[in-house]
């Protein structure tokens, strides 16, 4: 089951992968007000339901872990620390995770982190344009997820830093404002 909390604004490229939880949990409803959607799936059988009523029509299956890396650390390390930059999409992003665990961060509406803990069962649904990121824990340092997508993958990431308002970014907001 997922876990939700504050970030403690306390990390860098290097500590990413470390829990950093401020101690103030978040609850379900609050990540559905800024359009953040969970659910625990135990069966391929709910997957697959899930993924036709939100007409999700595509999908792969992606292994990230040590072994990825031939088992370099400091590779491993290099492309966690890739996954720090904030970014949205202009597509929703689905992830259910098979096996391992892995953190979401996304922002609020006061522009605050939270940190979501995935493990297995567990299917996140981010809408397009909400800042993002995601990374490995430091314990288990794996994660196979299912990816799944309305149509075929776009997949742009658009960097926070860029500072483009795409349409997507722009109903976003317009969305979490009211």
């Amino acid at each position: 089951m997922v876990s939700a909390y504050y970030h403690d604004d306390k990390d860098t490229p290097d500590n990413f992968t470390e829990a950093h939880n401020s101690g103030e949990p978040v609850s379900l409803e609050a990540l559905e007000k800024i359009g953040v959607l969970y659910f625990n799936i135990k069966t391929e059988d709910e997957l697959n339901q899930v993924a036709k009523e939100r007409n999700y029509k595509n999908r792969d299956v992606v292994n990230l872990n040590l072994d990825s890396f031939g088992g370099d650390l400091d590779a491993y390390n290099a492309k966690m620390q890739t996954f720090y930059k904030e970014h949205y999409h202009e597509d929703e992003e689905i992830r259910y995770i098979v096996e391992g665990e892995g953190y979401f961060d996304v922002r609020n509406k006061n522009d605050r982190w939270i940190r979501t803990k995935l493990t297995p069962n567990d299917l996140l649904i981010l809408p397009a344009g909400i800042y993002h990121r995601f990374t490995l824990t430091s314990e288990l340092k794996q994660v196979k997820a299912v990816r799944l997508f309305q149509d075929e993958p776009k997949w742009e990431a658009i960097n926070r830093d860029l500072g483009k308002n795409s349409e997507a970014r722009v109903s976003y907001v317009k969305a979490i404002s009211t």
